[in-house]
């Protein structure tokens, strides 16, 4: 997820917007000239679809969810689309005429959005009518996670919900406050078995109990140093990543952890700042940091396996896999393909050159990638 920055008091006096923004290509300067390469890969877009109103200038993680053979996506002026999967054909639209500003999320019989005006809501998976509207205590910035019965809804106001899935109904509310000053963004709740993990400003990422909220683990993945409140201020704005025996998460200005899922001890811990995120396989977690580094590292021990420095301030998107390749999209609109075992990069493709936001989601060998202008388009790559 991409932030700005901005000051958490101030825009809280303007109106709830969070702190400090994403700032990884300010950092890091210029971006680097795209490398001379020879791709090993062709890449084929299976369709494209216009999501309607542009996302530029304003930084909002609208992505394209993927399941059950059909695609969401949802515009910032509050149309909601589902199309299918395989041809891109629109199955219905809704205009709910709330301002979108995360999601959509797919799950529950129900596609998931939140607004800025701090509302989610919840449309009918075969119909498109509005099935529930629930306002949550502000903004929401992360896509709504649906697992157990709930939806996990994240605010900017340090707040973490818990909605049941068929009627909007508030189960609990989790609260764990906000820094002065925090990147503009909020960490993606992920919902795992019986636990709800998400990541909070001051970099420490938290457990609770799906059923009522109550905390199960605290662990600290960032801590802040420094003189100033800027200089010290960590977050995590990411979501955790699951495999079948640890957790995974990443903060600004702070560490990677592979940690046990159920008490939140660190299996291994390494410094490495993102904001963007990573994604884990049976053998290699991937992260894109601050500086537009792709890494690999072992998940067993966090060895470093292999990284690529070629895409430095280009404001990667969080990492995708899909098939044998590890995917990123840039500043710029390109999405770049790699090998997973050892970084080669085999594809580029342009989607648009308003960029993007939200990282590409993926199904089935086939990756959805939703640029800032409106354009949703489904690739595949291939030999």
């Amino acid at each position: 997820m991409t932030r700005r920055l901005g000051l958490l008091a101030l825009a809280t006096l303007l109106g709830g917007c969070s702190g400090l923004g994403w700032f990884g290509g300010d950092e890091a300067g210029a971006p680097a000239p795209l490398v001379d390469f020879t791709p090993r890969v062709t890449v084929r877009a299976l369709w494209s679809h216009d999501a309607g109103a542009s996302s530029k200038g304003q930084v909002l993680d609208l992505r394209a969810a993927v399941r059950g053979g059909r695609v969401a996506v949802a515009d910032p002026k509050g149309r909601v689309t589902l199309l299918e999967a395989e041809t891109g054909k629109e199955v219905w639209e809704t205009a709910t005429r709330t301002p979108v500003s995360a999601g959509p999320t797919l799950g529950g019989g129900a596609v998931v959005v939140g607004t800025s005006d701090g509302q989610v809501l919840a449309l009918d998976v075969e119909s498109g009518s509005v099935r529930w509207q629930t306002r949550v205590s502000s903004e929401v910035l992360s896509p709504p996670a649906v697992g157990s019965g709930i939806v996990a809804v994240r605010t900017v106001d340090g707040r973490l919900f818990g909605l049941d899935v068929q009627s909007g109904r508030r189960l609990w509310v989790f609260d764990k406050g906000v820094p002065l000053l925090s990147l503009r963004g909020t960490g993606d709740p992920v919902v795992a078995g019986d636990l709800v993990i998400d990541g909070f400003d001051g970099g420490r990422l938290v457990a609770v109990a799906a059923r009522d909220g109550r905390q199960v683990w605290e662990t600290r993945i960032a801590s802040p140093r420094g003189r100033s409140d800027l200089e010290r201020m960590v977050d995590i704005d990411s979501a955790p990543a699951l495999a079948e025996d640890a957790v995974y998460a990443v903060a600004y200005r702070g560490q990677l952890a592979a940690l046990e899922p159920g008490s939140g001890k660190p299996y291994w811990q390494k410094d490495l700042s993102s904001s963007a995120g990573l994604a884990v396989d049976s053998r290699l977690v991937f992260v894109s940091d601050e500086d537009g580094v792709l890494w690999a590292l072992d998940r067993f021990n966090g060895q470093v396996v292999w990284k690529d420095d070629r895409m430095k301030g280009r404001r990667l998107t969080a990492p995708v896999l899909v098939g044998r390749y590890v995917v990123v999209g840039d500043l710029e609109g390109y999405l770049h393909w790699l090998r997973r075992e050892d970084g080669e990069l085999v594809a580029r493709y342009r989607v648009d050159s308003s960029g993007f936001h939200s990282a590409p989601q993926a199904s089935g060998g086939v990756l959805y990638a939703y640029a800032r202008n409106g354009t949703v388009e489904a690739l595949r790559a291939g030999d």
